[in-house]
Parts: C-alpha cells; sequence; structure tokens
C-alpha cells in the first residue's frame, strides 16, 4: 500500500466518519487515494483514463484493488478535481471523452458527497501547504497575505490562483490556458505560423502541453530544413541526452514561453506571493529547466521587469499535491477543522 502524511499526527485527527475517496482526474490518468485522517493519504493509485468507458468504471476498478479493497468499506464522501471546468451538474472532459452528471456519479458509486472541483483550482488550495515540496528558480522573495499564481503544463496547460481572504483562501476557477498565445520573438512567430496550419485559433495550450511539445518540434524541424515528427517523451529523452539539437531547441522554446505565461500571470494577478509551477512535464526537466530562459523570459516585462524580479517562483516537487487541495475544499464543505 503507498502513502504519505503532510500531518505529522494522523492517527489523533482521523476522519470521524471514516476514509474518504479522494481523485485527481486528468486527461492521461487519474490518481485515487484514501484519506484515513486529515493529511494522512493511502493507497494511492493511478489509473490510466483509456482503460475505462466512464469515471464510474474507473472509481469502481480503484475501490476492488486489493491494496484498496480492505480499507475501502462504507465509504461515505468522495471529492475529485478533474481537468476540466465545473459549472454546474454537467461535466465534460475537454481533452478526454468521460462526461458525467455529478448527481448522477454520486448516486451511483453510494455516497453521501460526492464534491466535484477543477483540478487546478484544487491544486491552488495546496500551495499553502507544499513546506519543502517546492524548488525556487530564480530570486524575489514572497510578500506574506499576497495572491499566489498556478500554472502548469501536462496533457493540457492549467492556470489558477489563490486570493487572500481573510484566515481563508479563495482559489480562481480559471481557464487561462485557453487565451491566445502571444510570440516574442521571430522563432516563436515561425512555430505560431506553423501551429496556425492546423488550428485556427492557437491558444498558450496548444503550445504548452505535452502535444505542444510535439507541435512545437514539428515547427522547428521543418524550419531547420529537416521536417520531422517525434512523441513528447522522446523528444525530452533526446534533449535531456544531448543527442538532438532541434529537441533541446524545443524544450528551450517550451521553458521561455511557459515563462512569458508565467510573467503574464504574476502581473494580471498581482501575485506577490510568488508563482508555482506544477503539471507533468516541468518537474521532470530537472537541471535543465533551472538552467533555461524561463526565469529571464518570467522577467523580461520591460517597465515591470523590476516588479517581475521581487516575485519568486517555485516549481512544485511534491508527487500527489492536488489531494492536498481536494481535501482542504471537501472538509470545509463538511464543515470539518
Amino acid at each position: 500500500m503507498t502513502a504519505f502524511s503532510s500531518s505529522p499526527d494522523p492517527v489523533s485527527i482521523a476522519h470521524a466518519g471514516g476514509a474518504r475517496l479522494l481523485a485527481d482526474i486528468g486527461g492521461t490518468n487519474a490518481r485515487f487515494a484514501l484519506e484515513s485522517g486529515r493529511g494522512c493519504f493511502e493507497a494511492i493509485e493511478v489509473l490510466s483514463c483509456q482503460q475505462y468507458p466512464t469515471l464510474a468504471d474507473a472509481i469502481r476498478a480503484y475501490l476492488a484493488l486489493p491494496s484498496v479493497d480492505g480499507v475501502s468499506s462504507g465509504i461515505r464522501h468522495a471529492a475529485i478535481a478533474i481537468a476540466n471546468p465545473v459549472t454546474g451538474d454537467q461535466v465534460r472532459m475537454t481533452n478526454h471523452h468521460w462526461a458525467f452528471s455529478i448527481e448522477a456519479l454520486r448516486q451511483e458509486c453510494g455516497f453521501d458527497t460526492l464534491l466535484v472541483v477543477n483540478d487546478f483550482s484544487a491544486l491552488a488550495r495546496s500551495l499553502p501547504h507544499l513546506g519543502e515540496h517546492r524548488r525556487q528558480v530564480g530570486g524575489g522573495a514572497p510578500v506574506p497575505d499576497a495572491p499566489l499564481g498556478l500554472l502548469g503544463a501536462g496533457t493540457g496547460l492549467g492556470v489558477s490562483g489563490l486570493i487572500p481572504c481573510g484566515a481563508s483562501w479563495t482559489a480562481l476557477r480559471s481557464e487561462g490556458g485557453h487565451i491566445s498565445f502571444s510570440p516574442v520573438d521571430e522563432t516563436e512567430v515561425a512555430i505560431l505560423q506553423y501551429a496556425w496550419r492546423e488550428f485556427p485559433h492557437v491558444s498558450s495550450e496548444r503550445l504548452l502541453s505535452g502535444a505542444g511539445v510535439e507541435l512545437i518540434y514539428r515547427a522547428l524541424s521543418e524550419r531547420a530544413g529537416r521536417p520531422d515528427s517525434l512523441a513528447a517523451p522522446e523528444i525530452s529523452r533526446r534533449a535531456l541526452a544531448g543527442e538532438c539539437a532541434v529537441c533541446d531547441a524545443v524544450l528551450e522554446a517550451f521553458c521561455g514561453m511557459l515563462g512569458t505565461a508565467a510573467g503574464n500571470l504574476a502581473i494580471t494577478l498581482g501575485a506577490q506571493g510568488g508563482v508555482y509551477i506544477g503539471g507533468g512535464i516541468v518537474p521532470r526537466l530537472g537541471e535543465r529547466f533551472v538552467a533555461s530562459s524561463f526565469r529571464r523570459r518570467f522577467e523580461h516585462k520591460g517597465r515591470f521587469s523590476a516588479y517581475l524580479a521581487q516575485v519568486p517562483t517555485y516549481v512544485i516537487t511534491a508527487e500527489y499535491p492536488a489531494f492536498l487541495g481536494v481535501s482542504a475544499i471537501l472538509s470545509e464543505k463538511l464543515g470539518a477543522a
């Protein structure tokens, strides 16, 4: 059984109503856990979304796993963070085929409570609880009680923010990944012109995502006179191994674009508490990301460069940070401390 805890003494604060089911659903993977007490996550499993016709099927498959079955009986409360806007009862995923009614899913699974929230709203709620599970890139220092910014590239591009609200926080329900992409140099203009061949509207997500890494590669390989296509994991592998100059240029372009997007978010939100980078791509880049143009591009805002130089940027290093956020949201829903 896989487990981790953000609490020094999870046994003393066990949930009175029994273990809670938590899930973080992306376009590629569905991550599940049982929370036996505040911040104590057990039976963590990652399932492939493609393997299950519906989200209900994936939930049932998780609860039936040998590592889960013995501790999953009688679950009353559940919370799901999902990579999609959540504006009512009906949810239809943007980057996957799952669609469902929240109330119908609650009844089908037999839960008393089923809370469904946007995944980056949940991830945003985790930011004050990350502790040492973050790595600062560049300079700056956080201003207390100031907004925080969040964006992360994976199957798509998630964007959110965390706004101080008295003694608590409010997470923004943002779909900022779908804003129009704006190039800042000739290379990015060429990438955008290439992308226009495939998409009438090129959003930031079209380039700052796994599929975006592949699109940038196609654009730059053609620009180099050697048209080619590669899968994103192979592009990253070749770049990090020093085997391919075009692949390295792809990662550099990706990191620079992300830096510009992060700087835009910092200015838009006044995120003087810091901007956090999540998602599945950046944490895997390690030192290559630190050495990239990300931070330079983050600060490259003309008259606001000095302002942004004071704003810290962090890479989230926690393996399952969304569980922290969705747990906090569910606890508030249930009126727990």
